[in-house]
């Protein structure tokens, strides 16, 4: 058991003494060491969990958890299978939806879409695209009325608002004397939204349902329907246990396959960077060991009057111990404050340098959102503070081992 001299001899050693301020000097470089290291790695890790966060909240936020769909064209006998899909205790909503490609029109601009048929009243049981509207109302989507709802970024560059119009123009030709031609419909501008996602501003727009089957003539039919459930981690096992109770022959999907690139690409970044990471704590751990080596180098002296009045070398080996884990407890507990503090301020203080320096870091076309969130999780903490501590303790039992060795009178002979 270590003796209160120890923990208290230890303790000093960590200060500078006359003429050995420099000592003191490199112990608190190595403190400040492994202090940036353990916040580097709280504040990358936080983000990277921010970003998953906001990019699964913002993905299921304008898309459902699972869809059933047809093999064929269309799914015309879809009000039968949304009724079945809802005897499932996991299913919370279901919604029937037609989605494909078409080209909008506005003056002399153009744009390629995905073009979103839904029933107002249904689609906020499966998304909260109502929560995204910044201009107009979703619910202005009437049948026979040919509404269109865009996202703004997509609104930005048709140049066209809340009550403009644009030309909805599909592949499907028809068959005139002049020859084949394009069917194109004029829509009104009813509403515009969102999402924080430019994936889905850029790109996605929404008519009623009713219209979107006038348009692509598919009568009755759907192209499928929209599940929401009360656990999305389980949208596949569910999906799949409806699809099964329904006889087979349907086409199922859920987020996590739609989108499984981006999670298992932020996984994969997030165990990368903790390891490349770990390496500037690892450089900090190299100068506590350098720190300890100096130490005892320096209190040989010590050591052997320690030695000569009765320390024991498990008790030398304490001292040392003592102070190298000092120095790593110390510099792990700053560097918890440090990173937790700027990763809880990470939006302000990245906003206010974009500010400073007029420029933007993140642009949405390409990171798919323009901000920097952070989230910062127990078990990361847990992790980064655990490996830095240990990582620490390792690197004190060279110089320790190298001071319980020392003999007293070989190092009284040379003082």
């Amino acid at each position: 058991m270590m003796h209160c001299y120890e923990l208290w001899i230890g303790r000093r050693y960590l200060g500078s003494t006359r003429g050995r301020g420099f000592l003191s000097f490199i112990a608190v470089l190595s403190m400040a060491g492994v202090a940036v290291g353990v916040a580097v790695l709280i504040v990358v890790l936080s983000v990277m969990n921010g970003f998953e966060r906001e990019l699964r909240e913002r993905i299921l936020s304008m898309t459902s958890h699972a869809t059933i769909g047809a093999f064929g064209a269309a799914m015309p006998e879809w009000a039968d299978i949304a009724e079945r899909a809802t005897q499932n205790g996991a299913v919370t909503g279901v919604a029937p939806y037609i989605e494909e490609q078409a080209l909008l029109l506005a003056g002399n601009r153009s744009s390629g879409v995905l073009l979103r048929g839904v029933i107002p009243a249904e689609e906020r049981k499966v998304s909260e695209i109502e929560r995204a509207m910044v201009a107009g109302t979703f619910e202005r989507l009437a049948p026979e009325q040919y509404g269109i709802v865009l996202g703004n970024e997509l609104a930005a560059a048709l140049e066209v608002g809340v009550g403009d119009r644009v030309v909805v123009t599909i592949a499907q030709g028809l068959v005139t004397p002049a020859g084949i031609v394009p069917r194109m419909r004029r829509f009104e501008v009813v509403g515009i939204f969102a999402a924080g996602m430019y994936e889905y501003d850029r790109n996605l727009a929404y008519v009623a349902l009713a219209d979107a089957a006038r348009l692509y003539r598919l009568g009755e039919g759907v192209t499928g329907i929209r599940l929401r459930l009360a656990d999305m981690f389980e949208a596949p096992r569910v999906v799949r246990d409806i699809a099964r109770d329904l006889g087979g022959g349907y086409y199922v999907d859920d987020w996590t396959r739609r989108h499984a690139n981006f999670f298992r690409s932020i996984e994969l970044t997030k165990s990368v960077m903790f390891v490349i990471l770990l390496l500037v704590v690892a450089v900090a751990v190299f100068n506590i060991v350098s720190t300890l080596v100096m130490v005892v180098k320096d209190k040989r002296g010590d050591i052997a009057i320690l030695r000569t009045i009765g320390a024991t070398p498990a008790s030398v080996l304490a001292i040392f111990i003592v102070q190298g884990t000092a120095i790593g407890v110390i510099g792990t507990l700053a560097g918890l404050a440090l990173g937790g503090l700027i990763a809880t301020n990470l939006e302000m203080l990245v906003h206010g340098l974009e500010r400073l320096l007029d420029t933007s870091f993140l642009d949405a076309k390409v990171y798919f959102m323009s901000d920097l969130p952070a989230d910062i999780l127990a078990t990361d903490l847990i992790r980064i503070c655990g490996t830095a501590l240990a990582l620490a303790g390792l690197s004190t039992l060279y110089p320790a081992w190298r001071a319980a060795r020392t003999e007293p009178a070989e190092a009284l002979r040379h003082d």
